[in-house]
C-alpha cells in the first residue's frame, strides 16, 4: 500500500432500517480502545490489522474477516508496515434478530461471535460483493437479498445464540446501575463518589470491578458514551459546538481527540460526509 493518506467514509444505507457503513484505508491511525452500539464484520481488503479483544491481541491479514460483539472493547492498529484497508457495516443487535426471524429461526437471544479473526472465503466473497452493492446497485432487491444471506450464512456459521442471564438487583454489588446510569444519561457531570454510593463499593473497587465486567474504567465508558450521543445529534443535524457540549464534552479539541481515536475521523470529516 503506497499511498499514506488516512482515509475514512462512513455512510448508512436504508436497509434493515438504517445500516451503517465504512470504507476505509489506514496508514498511522491507532484506535484508543473503544465500543460499538452495533456488531462490527469486516473485510481486510489490503495489508493487515492487530486489535486487542477479549483481552487477547489478533492479527487480521488480507481477506480474513474481523468480528466484533456489539458493546465488547476493542482497538486496532496497523500490523503490516504499509496499514490495512478494509470495509464493514456495523448491524445493530436488533437488526441481526430482525434477520433470524425473518428466516424462521430463533431470535430469543443475542448473537454471539466467539473468533475474532476467521478465515472463510466463499463467506468473505459474499460480504464483499455485498459492500460493493450496497452503494453501487440501484436495485434495491438485488442489494438487500445480498444483505439477508450474508448476514444469515454468517449467523449460521459463525455465531451462537447467547441469552443474558439476568442476575438480582444487589448482585455484583450494583454495578449495573452504574452501567446504566453512564449509558442512559452520559452527559452528567457525575461524580465518582457518587456512583460508589450507587454501587455500594468503595470508589478503588468500583473502578477495579466495573473494568472487569465491562472492559473499561466508568470514565473511559462515560466518554464512549458521549462520543455515541455526540454521533446521534450530528446525525439529527446539530452543529459541532452543539453537538459537543451537550454530549457532555467541555470544548471541542476535547471532543475533536475523542471522537478521531473511536472512529478514525474528525467530527467535521463526519459531519461533512452526513451531508454528501
Amino acid at each position: 500500500m503506497k499511498n499514506e493518506q488516512e482515509i475514512a467514509r462512513y455512510r448508512t444505507v436504508d436497509e434493515l432500517g438504517g445500516l451503517e457503513t465504512l470504507s476505509a484505508s489506514y496508514h498511522r491511525q491507532n484506535f484508543s480502545r473503544h465500543t460499538h452500539e452495533g456488531y462490527t464484520v469486516g473485510i481486510i481488503e489490503q495489508g493487515a490489522q492487530r486489535f486487542l479483544r477479549n483481552g487477547s491481541n489478533h492479527v487480521a491479514p488480507q481477506d480474513s474477516i474481523i468480528l466484533v460483539n456489539h458493546d465488547e472493547v476493542h482497538d486496532g492498529h496497523s500490523a503490516s508496515e504499509g496499514g490495512w484497508t478494509y470495509q464493514a457495516i456495523y448491524p445493530l443487535p436488533e437488526q441481526l434478530q430482525q434477520v433470524r426471524h425473518e428466516a424462521g429461526l430463533s431470535d430469543t437471544g443475542s448473537i454471539y461471535f466467539s473468533d475474532p479473526v476467521i478465515h472463510d472465503p466463499e463467506l468473505a466473497q459474499l460480504l464483499r460483493l455485498t459492500f460493493d452493492q450496497l452503494h453501487q446497485s440501484d436495485n434495491r432487491l438485488l442489494r438487500e437479498t445480498l444483505l439477508y444471506s450474508a448476514l444469515l450464512k454468517l449467523m449460521q456459521r459463525h455465531g451462537r445464540e447467547h441469552r443474558e442471564i439476568r442476575e438480582p438487583i444487589n448482585s455484583k454489588s450494583n454495578l449495573a446501575l452504574v452501567h446504566s446510569f453512564l449509558r442512559e444519561h452520559p452527559a452528567a457531570d457525575i461524580s465518582l463518589d457518587d456512583l460508589a454510593v450507587l454501587s455500594g463499593l468503595s470508589t478503588y473497587h468500583l473502578i477495579k470491578q466495573f473494568k472487569r465486567i465491562y472492559g473499561l474504567p466508568p470514565h473511559a465508558f462515560q466518554i464512549q458514551a458521549r462520543i455515541r450521543l455526540a454521533k446521534n445529534l450530528l446525525q439529527q443535524g446539530c452543529s459541532l459546538l452543539e453537538a459537543a457540549l451537550n454530549a457532555g464534552f467541555h470544548d471541542q479539541s476535547h471532543f475533536n481527540r475523542h471522537f478521531k481515536r473511536a472512529l478514525g475521523i474528525t467530527p467535521g470529516q463526519f459531519l461533512q460526509q452526513l451531508r454528501k
